[in-house]
C-alpha cells in the first residue's frame, strides 16, 4: 500500500475537514497528501509519511520511527535477512528460536532472583533479548512464506 493510500483510509472515518480543521491545515493539503505523487502528472504532495521515510533514508536512524511505533503502544521489530536454506537447515534454524527464548527466560530469572523486582537497567537487558527473539522469529517466518523449506 502507498503512503497516500494509508492517508486517504486513516482519514476516511474522522473526514479530511475534521483532520485539517485539528492539525490547523487546509482541507487542500490534506487532500494533496491523499492522492498519488509518484508521477509527474501525479497531482497529490509529499506527506507525512513520505518524509518520514525521507528522514530514514538520509540518516539511516530509526529513532523517530521507533518513536512512532511507541506513540502506537507497539515497538519496531526489524525482520531479519531471509535465510539461505542451505545455510540453516530448518532444525538448526529452530533450535535457535529456542536458544534465544531460553536466553530471554535467563534474563528474566536472573532480574527476579535478583531482588524480586524488575529495574529499568533490567528492563532494557529484557528488552533487547525480546527484540533479538523477534527478529530472529521473523526471520525464519518470512524464510518459510518464501518457501525455502517447501521442497
Amino acid at each position: 500500500m502507498n503512503s497516500h493510500e494509508v492517508l486517504k483510509k486513516s482519514v476516511s472515518d474522522l473526514g479530511v475537514k475534521s483532520v485539517a480543521a485539528d492539525l490547523g491545515l487546509s482541507t487542500s493539503l490534506i487532500y494533496k497528501w491523499c492522492q498519488p505523487n509518484d508521477s509527474e502528472d501525479a497531482s497529490g504532495a509529499d506527506n507525512p509519511l513520505d518524509r518520514l521515510a525521507r528522514v530514514y533514508e538520509l540518516t539511516g536512524d530509526r529513532g523517530p520511527i521507533e518513536w512512532l511505533c511507541r506513540r502506537a503502544d507497539g515497538y519496531f521489530v526489524e525482520n531479519g535477512p531471509t535465510l539461505e536454506t542451505d545455510a540453516i537447515p530448518l532444525l538448526h534454524m529452530t533450535r535457535r528460536i529456542v536458544r534465544e527464548f531460553s536466553e530471554l527466560l535467563d534474563v528474566l530469572t536472573a532480574s527476579i532472583e535478583n531482588d524480586g523486582r524488575i529495574d529499568e537497567e533490567e528492563a532494557d537487558r529484557i528488552r533487547r533479548e525480546w527484540e533479538k527473539l523477534k527478529s530472529s522469529a521473523e526471520s525464519f517466518v518470512s524464510t518459510c512464506e518464501k518457501g525455502a523449506y517447501n521442497q
